[in-house]
């Protein structure tokens, strides 16, 4: 098994994977009505990687428990126009990982060959069929995914909701972690398309670019020699973290009502 998954280097596509998925309107609603990145981004981006780690590298039985609650929760989310289990909506999200995992794996650590593009497209299908994608329904090959890709790209439409998520997810209400914001917002903004971050409304010049140009230039220079330990950490914590909390995130504390 290809471990693209526990590249560190991957966290550098989170915001820009996220915008990819909420730029689909059906996606975008259903966050909006049921998400809320602006009071616990941190719990959210938690939860999307215990999912993750867990359906990568834990053992039968914590992929199958990590798997079971979160088609649990994706059964809540439905509203007019979206529903959080079609096979379309299944099927974007999980493009949208695979396309920026092997793009950021790529960019940080090297290119993947053919037959390991082909493993790991075949592999990323678990984060789709395990919520109820039809297997069939999965692009079979690299060749297939790209022109899957492309048709699909065409029909994104950045829209109140997607606007209003991104704005809570770059501005939470912890200041703390604004720093953190500003630079997924940079990155995401090198990353897009011209159209998605513009319509995305993320600044843009002949500067930041040069910017983003350098940064990636001593990432990719850089990443590659550092210690295999250091690459797969947040991995590993992110399992341990999910072990030690039975599988899921403790749920939160009821706050008072206030009146």
């Amino acid at each position: 098994m290809l471990r693209v998954h526990s590249e560190a280097s991957l966290f550098i596509g989170s915001a820009y994977a996220v915008l990819l998925q909420i730029a689909h309107p059906g996606v975008a609603r259903g966050v909006y009505d049921h998400s809320d990145f602006a009071s616990r981004p941190l719990h959210r981006l938690r939860g999307t990687l215990y999912y993750v780690y867990g359906t990568s590298f834990g053992t039968d039985e914590e992929r199958a428990r990590v798997q079971a609650i979160v088609r649990a929760l994706h059964r809540k989310v439905r509203g007019p126009g979206y529903d959080a289990l079609d096979p379309e909506l299944l099927l974007w999200v999980a493009a949208t990982l695979f396309h920026t995992w092997t793009r950021m794996y790529e960019l940080t650590v090297r290119r993947l060959e053919p037959d390991e593009a082909a493993a790991l497209l075949t592999e990323a299908s678990v984060y789709a069929t395990a919520l109820g994608l039809p297997a069939q329904d999965w692009p079979a090959t690299p060749e297939g995914f790209d022109a899957y890709w492309r048709r699909a790209v065409t029909r994104l439409e950045v829209g109140g909701p997607a606007l209003e998520i991104s704005r809570q997810l770059f501005r939470p209400h912890n200041r703390l972690l604004w720093p953190l914001t500003r630079a997924q917002r940079f990155l995401a903004g090198g990353f897009l398309p011209p159209d998605l971050r513009e319509a995305f409304r993320i600044p843009w010049s002949a500067r930041h670019q040069r910017w983003f140009d350098r940064l990636m230039r001593a990432v990719r220079a850089l990443y590659p020699h550092l210690p295999n330990a250091l690459r797969t950490l947040p991995g590993r914590l992110y399992l341990r973290s999910m072990r030690r909390n039975g599988g899921w995130t403790r749920p939160p504390r009821r706050r008072r009502a206030v009146t």
